[in-house]
Parts: structure tokens; C-alpha cells; sequence
């Protein structure tokens, strides 16, 4: 048995190394197949669609929101490994009374890199945590850098919700120099008017593919409203944490580097 404190600073003492873990949170999933957790992971999220050869051998428990709390009772996790901003606090209480649950709390680079670092250590794959966080590094070291390019990353429509302050897109439009003027609005994803829009004297709005399927058919939406702003399709999981940061940086390198 091993005791550890999670990002929330809750302790909790789990069966170490875990045979049979349930991960919560579809980037996190794929980080721990990454570092060759195959057969422990037994339960996931529907939403964790990566490594798409993998995860078909784990059964579904729900969505990151909505647990089906029998189909994890049958699978007798070891842990539960879960996220602040993906899970509720409804279902960590939930879940607590019956398991060790793990909370990470993911706002930055820093945060994905730490979080790496510490599923190798709960999970008995230091080394291989400790590698994949070296190339992250290294790859990360090589995004392009902009200058002075304002920019509102898009997340929702009908209503408009944007990427704001403590949140690792903000982190990551951060490290290449975007300016995001939405940071100064309440809230990590604070919603937004047209008007909102307008004053905000922007260069590009980019447009994710995800949560929300933005897609080209929307850039004239965003063209009638901000006639001077150029709309920019990007891919919403390039700006996932984890493993994916890896295939994230030629994404960036490729995408802004002539920002």
C-alpha cells in the first residue's frame, strides 16, 4: 500500500504498484498508454477516444461528467485517476466513498509536465514518465514565437465562450506570445457578446474543432461580425496536455510560424 496527496492536497492511500486503474480524463488516458499501462487501465470515459488501438480493451464508465457508478463497482479499481476541470465535485465525492481517487489540476505547462511526472510515479513508470517529459521539453523549446498578435481562442457558440486566465491554452498561447485580451474577463472560459468581440481589437479568432465542431462554414459568422479579424481553424486536441503535447509542437511550428 502506498499514501500519496493529490493536487487538491487530499490523501489518499491506494494499492501500489495499481493493477486495475480507471482514468476519468481522456487526455490523461492517453498519456498512461503512452507509458505502456495497457493492461492495467480497465475503465475509461467515452470521451477517451486516444491511442485509438488501445482503448476499445477498456470498458466505458460513462462521460467525464456522468459516471455510471455500476459498471465501476464491477471493475474493482486499484485508483481512479481523475481531473479537476474535467470531473465534477459531485462525482469525486461520489466516488471516494468507495475508491482512492487521484485529482490532478492541470492550468499550465508546468502543471502537464508535473502531472506526467507524477503518474509515473503512481503508476510504478518513473523512467517512462521521465522520458516522455524530456521530449516535451525539448519539442516545446521549438515553438515559434509571435509578436504582439491578438487573438480569442473560441471554444462554444450559442454563446460564445472563449479561453481566459488559468487554463493551459492560455498557458501554451502564452509560451508562443499570443496576447489573449479575454484573460482579463472572469472566469476561465468567460462567455462573450459581439460586442465583446469587437472591442477587443483583434488579429485572428481561432476557431477549435473542439468541444464545440467549429468548423470552415463558420468563419463567415465571425467575418460579418469582425469584417478586419481573420477566423483560423485550429485542432482543439493539439491543445490537449499530456501525450499529446508531443505531436502538438510540429502542429504549432507548422501552424504559426509565419504569425
Amino acid at each position: 500500500m502506498k499514501t500519496v496527496s493529490d493536487y487538491l492536497h487530499r490523501s489518499m492511500t491506494y494499492t501500489y504498484p495499481p493493477k486495475r486503474i480507471i482514468s476519468l480524463s481522456p487526455a490523461i488516458t492517453e498519456t498512461m498508454y503512452h507509458l505502456q499501462l495497457h493492461d492495467e487501465i480497465v475503465g475509461r470515459t467515452r470521451f477517451c477516444i486516444y491511442p485509438k488501438d488501445h482503448v476499445n480493451d477498456a470498458v466505458k464508465v460513462g462521460g467525464t461528467k456522468d459516471i455510471k457508478l455500476e459498471a465501476i463497482d464491477q471493475l474493482k479499481p486499484d485508483i481512479i485517476i481523475a481531473e479537476k476541470e474535467e470531473n465534477t465535485k459531485e462525482i469525486i465525492k461520489t466516488l471516494e466513498k468507495h475508491y482512492p481517487v487521484y485529482v490532478f489540476e492541470i492550468q499550465t505547462i508546468d502543471d502537464a509536465l508535473h502531472m506526467i511526472q507524477d503518474l509515473g510515479r503512481l503508476t510504478d513508470r518513473e523512467t517512462l514518465a521521465a522520458d516522455l517529459t524530456s521530449e516535451i521539453v525539448t519539442q516545446f523549446q521549438t515553438l515559434p514565437e509571435v509578436d504582439h498578435v491578438r487573438v480569442a481562442y473560441v471554444i462554444w457558440r450559442n454563446p460564445y465562450m472563449v479561453v481566459g486566465k488559468d487554463t493551459y491554452i492560455q498557458s501554451v498561447l502564452d509560451k508562443m506570445g499570443f496576447i489573449n485580451p479575454f484573460t482579463s474577463f472572469t472566469g476561465r472560459y468567460p462567455l462573450v457578446s459581439e460586442e465583446d468581440f469587437q472591442k477587443a481589437e483583434l488579429d485572428y479568432v481561432f476557431l477549435a474543432t473542439e468541444p464545440y465542431r467549429f468548423q470552415a462554414k463558420h468563419f463567415e459568422e465571425f467575418s460579418n461580425m469582425m469584417p478586419h479579424v481573420q477566423p483560423l481553424l485550429v485542432d482543439g486536441e493539439m491543445f490537449w496536455y499530456g501525450a499529446k503535447m508531443i505531436k502538438a509542437a510540429t502542429y504549432f511550428r507548422n501552424t504559426f510560424s509565419s504569425f
